[in-house]
C-alpha cells in the first residue's frame, strides 16, 4: 500500500472544516468516512487498534504503539498490508491535515469485508483507518479531587482463553463491566480474573503505592501491558521507588498508601476511593502527584515530531 495519502476535498460547513479521517489510503471528510455493514471489524469484533496521543507536536511512544499494534495483528493473523513506516506516515498526516498539535488518535485495523460468516479467509483485504481528535475521559476535578471507583462482578475474560496484550476490538468484556459501575454511580470499574485478582479497570491499567513499592498486576490476571502503564513504571525510579508486577487482591487496594489509574486517555488518575472505602488520606497522594508530573513532563519531552 503506498504511503501517499490523497486528500478527499471535504463540502463547506458551517462551523469550519471538517474532520479530515484516514481510510484506506486517502484523507476523507468525516461525513464520507463510511464501512461496509459487511466488514468483519462490524460484524464479529475481528479487528485490532491502538489509542495513541500526541502533545505539544510530538507523537508520544509511536513506535512502542505501533509494535504492539503488529503484535496483536499477528496473533490473530491479520495481514495490515502496511509497514510500521507506512502507518507511521499515514498518523503523521492525519494529524497534519486536520492542523493538530495535542490529540487523541484512534487507529484502527479490521480484518475487511466479507461474507456473513466467520472465516477470515473470506476477508481479501483488510481496512485501515485513523481518526484523529480531542478528549477527555474524565472531567478535569477528578484530577485534582481524586476518582471513586467500584469493584465490580463481571469478570476479566481469562488470559487463557483471550490473551489480553491482543488489543482486540471486541470490548464487551470492558463494556459490561463499565455499565455495572454506572449502575453503582461510579465513574470506573476494577474488574478481577477468574481466580479473584485484581486484573485492570475497564479501559485503565491499575496501581497501588505501599510505602516504596509500586505495584501493578501482571497481564497473566488479566492486564493490558499499557504504553502509559510502562512508562510509569519506568518513571518509578526517578521518584524514588520500585516496581514490580505480582499478583493481589481488593485487599491490597483497600489498605493501600496510594491508588492510581493510567492510560493514553486517562493518562495517570489519583484513586481516592474504592467501594466506599477512603484510600490513605482520602485525598491525592503525594507520590502519585510526583509521577504525574514527570509523566507530563516526559510527554513534552518524548516522541515523533508532527
Amino acid at each position: 500500500m503506498s504511503t501517499e495519502v490523497k486528500a478527499v476535498p471535504a463540502p463547506p460547513l458551517p462551523g469550519g472544516p471538517s474532520l479530515q479521517i484516514y481510510l484506506n489510503g486517502a484523507l476523507v471528510p468525516k461525513e464520507q468516512a463510511v464501512l461496509s455493514v459487511f466488514d468483519h471489524g462490524l460484524l464479529y469484533g475481528d479487528g485490532v487498534f491502538e489509542g495513541i496521543r500526541a502533545y505539544n507536536g510530538r507523537v508520544f511512544r509511536l513506535k512502542e504503539h505501533l509494535d504492539r499494534l503488529f503484535r496483536s495483528a499477528q496473533a490473530i493473523v491479520l495481514d495490515i498490508g502496511m509497514t510500521q513506516d507506512e502507518l507511521q506516515t499515514a498518523v503523521l498526516q492525519t494529524l497534519q491535515a486536520n492542523a493538530l498539535r495535542d490529540a487523541y488518535i484512534r487507529l484502527v485495523v479490521t480484518r475487511g469485508v466479507g461474507d456473513l460468516g466467520l472465516d477470515p479467509k473470506k476477508c481479501p483485504r483488510p481496512t485501515v483507518f485513523i481518526i484523529a481528535d480531542k478528549i477527555a475521559l474524565y472531567p478535569k476535578e477528578c484530577y485534582s479531587q481524586g476518582l471513586e471507583v467500584n469493584t465490580v462482578s463481571t469478570r476479566r475474560n481469562s488470559s487463557q482463553a483471550l490473551n489480553p496484550n491482543i488489543k482486540s476490538l471486541n470490548y464487551l468484556n470492558n463494556i459490561l463491566a463499565k455499565i455495572e459501575a454506572g449502575v453503582s454511580g461510579a465513574r470506573e470499574a476494577i474488574m478481577l480474573s477468574l481466580e479473584g485478582y485484581v486484573a485492570e479497570c475497564t479501559g485503565d491499567n491499575i496501581f497501588f503505592i505501599k510505602g516504596k513499592r509500586l505495584v501493578t498486576p501482571p497481564s497473566t490476571a488479566g492486564a493490558l501491558e499499557g504504553i502509559t502503564r510502562g512508562a510509569v513504571m519506568q518513571l518509578s525510579s526517578t521518584v524514588g521507588m520500585t516496581a514490580e508486577e505480582r499478583l493481589f487482591t481488593t485487599f491490597d487496594l483497600y489498605t493501600a498508601d496510594e491508588v492510581f489509574l493510567t492510560g493514553t486517555a486517562a493518562e495517570v488518575i489519583p484513586v481516592v476511593k474504592i467501594d466506599a472505602r477512603p484510600i490513605g488520606s482520602g485525598t491525592p497522594g503525594h507520590q502519585t502527584k510526583r509521577l504525574i508530573e514527570a509523566f507530563h513532563t516526559l510527554t513534552q519531552q518524548e516522541g515523533v515530531p508532527i
